[in-house]
Parts: structure tokens; C-alpha cells; sequence
């Protein structure tokens, strides 16, 4: 679900406040997987909560459980190997429980025609390289962060069009944040400068080698958090995005977007306005909204992805933002409600796969 140049759109994380971490939760998610020919229900279909470390397998007669949910809005996906997915975006509410069926339709999985396969895995390989570099990223935690069971792509594509397909979920290990990821991957097409992929990740906690390994996780996950797109929006619902060092500006367009030019102060409280839900903010604003993060500077990494020149003076991290379809809805957790209901550019749309976190993520220090 990215769309980049250097632009996507991500389906954004979940904020975890002090309010809800002094909660008890006892929301619950529960239904029943149905194959919709038949009617009957799938036994081992996978069901999780899209970006978490939540997530389960139907029993024997098609039915799962989702307990301790953590309230607000979410993506529920449904998966099994056959059947093509489903989805369903909701909100929820703490102290409720809800239930959603899903109905997955049989699907024909079509296999490559296989000609010579020493030109085949030859080309695959050049395109395997192509993808790995657009899905995981090239940021330093891309350097430890590797997909276990790459022989499941397969790849269409000519010189400027690359097209990804995924049999079966990828299991991706990364080393840099200690999290084993399955990632759903439901799209992914590159064409000339434009990347746009689609898929649901279920994250687990990896168990460290000793505590030197979980120390440098812990401090990996709070570099990975701080001056990313879910700490932006958390610094506007809580007003505090100057204090954080966040900073913001206001462009007609992204024409000469690394210039000053055209470019003018904005107060972040003017971003968001109320709904007459009062668990629920609108983030509203006409063109594109500049966002600098002063206590980063820009990686050689993303210098080099964005194609400039890595000799020069390394700047703030800055990135773009603008509304997709015009205002959206954002849950009080900083939750986007509609994922592709913002595209993002520049060092927010530089973090990939390597440098996510699940949702329920919150760093343990205030500053980092």
C-alpha cells in the first residue's frame, strides 16, 4: 500500500497513549471464516490485525477469537492460501466486542510458464534484487533485514515495469529491530519512478541472544520511531509537535521542494479539527504540508535514494505530506482510519519494511 518516488502511502501505525497503557482492555474480536462457495467453514485461515503482533488461525470449523484488542481503528485481513483475501476497516471501542464474518472466494493460482531455467532464475534474480531494494528498503536496518522464503515471487515486468506476486506469505527476519514479520503481500508494481505495493504485516517479537542484543533492539526501535510519520502524528493529536522539534510548512505544490522558496511558516494546530465524534480528529489542509524533524539529519542512505549528491552538508530530515482525497478521519491513537487516505514523500516514504514497527510500539524514553 505505498505509493512512492519517494512518494507512498502507507497504512499508518497506531498510537498507544498513557491513558489507554493505564487501561484495562477486555475488547474482543471474534467470527467465522466462510468459503464462499460452499458456505463451509475454513479450517487454519489466518486472521490478524494489519501492522500488529496480533493475529490468529481459525479452528476446525472456521471460527477465531481476538482478545485484548487494542481499541481504535484498525484492519481486520483474512487469508488462506486458495482463496483470494478480505478486509475490513473499522474502529473499535474499548470495553466492546465485535464480530466479523468473512467469506473468502476460491482463486486459481496460475504458475510461470518455465522455458529455460537457467534464463529464467537468471532473470529472476535481477528482478528479485530489484524488489528487495523497493520492499525492504536500503536504510542501515535493511542491511539486517532478510526475506527467509524469497522462491514464493514470482516477476512479470520489462526494462521499466517491475510486477510482483507472492504464492504464499513472505517471512521476513529482521535483525536490526528483532521482529519476525509475515507479510500478506497483495500488490506490488513499480513503473518508471512510481512504486505502489499493498499487503498486511503480522509481527512477532524475536527472542534475543543475550541481553547486549536486546539492548541494541531497543535502542534500534526508538531511532526508527523518532522523526518517523506515526511520531509526527502523535505530536499533533497531543499538541506538542514544536516542542518535539517538529517542524512545519505550507507549499502550493512539490515543485522545488528542496528550495525554501514558496514556502511558508505553518502552525501545526491549524492541521486537525474537530469531528462530531469526540474520539475522532480530522486532519484537514488544501496542498502539501512540509514537515522537518531538526533532531535527525539526513543518512547517506536516503541522500543516495533520493539522488543527491552524499558529499554535500547532510540536512534536517524533511518530508511532504498532503491529503489523498481531501480531509480524513484520525482515531485518538493517531490512527489514520482511511489507510490511503494520505501520500507521503521524501525521508517518511524512504522507510520501508526494515524500519516499521507494530503498532503497538511506544518508546520507553520521552527524548531519544
Amino acid at each position: 500500500m505505498l505509493r512512492c518516488r519517494h512518494i507512498t502511502s502507507l497504512f499508518l501505525l497506531l498510537w498507544a497513549g498513557a491513558s489507554y497503557a493505564q487501561t484495562a482492555v477486555t475488547t474482543s474480536i471474534s467470527g467465522t471464516v466462510y468459503d464462499a462457495e460452499t458456505g463451509e467453514g475454513l479450517p487454519g485461515a489466518h486472521v490478524l490485525i494489519a501492522g500488529s503482533l496480533q493475529g490468529t488461525v481459525t479452528d476446525g470449523q472456521g471460527d477465531y477469537r481476538l482478545e485484548n484488542v487494542r481499541p481504535g481503528a484498525m484492519r481486520l485481513y483474512a487469508s488462506m492460501l486458495g482463496y483470494a483475501p478480505a478486509a475490513v476497516d473499522t474502529v473499535v471501542r474499548i470495553n466492546q466486542s465485535y464480530a466479523f464474518t468473512f467469506k473468502l472466494a476460491p482463486t486459481v493460482v496460475i504458475l510461470d510458464n518455465v522455458t529455460v531455467v537457467a534464463e529464467r532464475d537468471e532473470k529472476w534474480a535481477r528482478r528479485y534484487k530489484a524488489f528487495r531494494r523497493e520492499f525492504i528498503g536500503t536504510s542501515v536496518n535493511a542491511d539486517s533485514t532478510h526475506i527467509l522464503n524469497p522462491e514464493v515471487l514470482s516477476f512479470e515486468g520489462g526494462f521499466d515495469r517491475l510486477l510482483a506476486t507472492a504464492s504464499e506469505p513472505l517471512v521476513v527476519e529482521n535483525r536490526a529491530l528483532g521482529y519476525h514479520i509475515t507479510y500478506f503481500l497483495r500488490d506490488f508494481i513499480r513503473k518508471g519512478g512510481v512504486l505502489r505495493y499493498d499487503g498486511e504485516p503480522l509481527f512477532h517479537e524475536l527472542e534475543p541472544i543475550n541481553p547486549e542484543e536486546a539492548q541494541v533492539w531497543a535502542q534500534n526501535r526508538e531511532r526508527a520511531f523518532y522523526g518517523s510519520f506515526r511520531h509526527f502524528l502523535q505530536t499533533l493529536l497531543a499538541r506538542t509537535t514544536r516542542a518535539d522539534n517538529f517542524r512545519t510548512a505550507k507549499r502550493p505544490n512539490l515543485d522545488f521542494a528542496g528550495s525554501s522558496a514558496r514556502s511558508f511558516d505553518l502552525d501545526p494546530r491549524h492541521l486537525l479539527r474537530d469531528d462530531p465524534d469526540p474520539e475522532i480528529s480530522v486532519l484537514a489542509f488544501s496542498g502539501v504540508v512540509e514537515v522537518t524533524y531538526l533532531d535527525e539529519i539526513e543518512t547517506r542512505a536516503y541522500q543516495r535514494w533520493s539522488g543527491r549528491d552524499t558529499w554535500r552538508r547532510a540536512d534536517a530530515q524533511r518530508s511532504w505530506i498532503r491529503l489523498t482525497d481531501g480531509p480524513t478521519r484520525i482515531d485518538q491513537y493517531g490512527e489514520v482510519i482511511d489507510p490511503y487516505g494520505v501520500t507521503i514523500y521524501g525521508f517518511f516514504a524512504f522507510e520501508r519494511v526494515a524500519d516499521q514497527l507494530p503498532k503497538e510500539y511506544q518508546p520507553p524514553t520521552k527524548v531519544p
